[in-house]
């Protein structure tokens, strides 16, 4: 298996998701999340209780970004513009199998681009459970500060980072 995934990684495509991409996203979301619902002992997180019918009307309203391995959806993530106009980015998973090859921070690319380019946003915005440290490294690693915690409403505390876009102009 090993050696499979070396170049596994490399042959990864990012793409806006499709409607039909619902169900795929759903299920690898509930995988993808079991580590981090471990981490705080709770498994009322929103990624797991999300039903269906949720993730189907955030791919057909938001800025929805898929990583394909084949026919095969193995990261995923989501933003869109809040009310104060920054963009809220979300739920960034990848298949346990495939992390560690760049794939999140190329899928937080994709949809910063795309929240910046296509709905003007100015602001990134992300929360991290205050124990995810490999999400807050990776967040850290590509420009984002954390400006203050919050708690979710499933109780876990986080921790709110931001970035302006015009940072992500520059380093592009």
């Amino acid at each position: 298996m090993s050696g499979r995934r070396a170049h596994m990684g490399m042959s990864v495509t990012i793409s806006a998701a499709a409607e039909q991409d619902a169900e795929q996203i759903f299920r690898l979301q509930y995988l993808c999340f079991q580590s981090e619902a471990a981490l705080y002992g709770n498994y009322r997180i929103d990624p797991l209780v999300q039903t269906l019918d949720s993730v189907r009307e955030e791919v057909a309203a938001d800025c929805v970004f898929v990583a394909r391995l084949g026919d095969e959806v193995v990261g995923s993530v989501r933003g869109r513009i809040t009310e104060d106009g920054a963009a809220a980015i979300g739920k960034l998973c990848v298949h346990p199998r495939l992390q560690g090859h760049g794939i999140g921070a190329r899928l937080l690319r994709a949809a910063e681009t795309a929240l910046a380019d296509e709905r003007g946003a100015r602001t990134f915005r992300l929360h991290a459970g205050h124990r995810s440290e490999s999400n807050l490294r990776l967040y850290n690693k590509v420009g984002y500060q954390r400006v203050g915690t919050s708690q979710g409403a499933d109780g876990v505390p986080m921790v709110v980072l931001e970035k302006k876009a015009e940072a992500y102009a520059t380093t592009a």
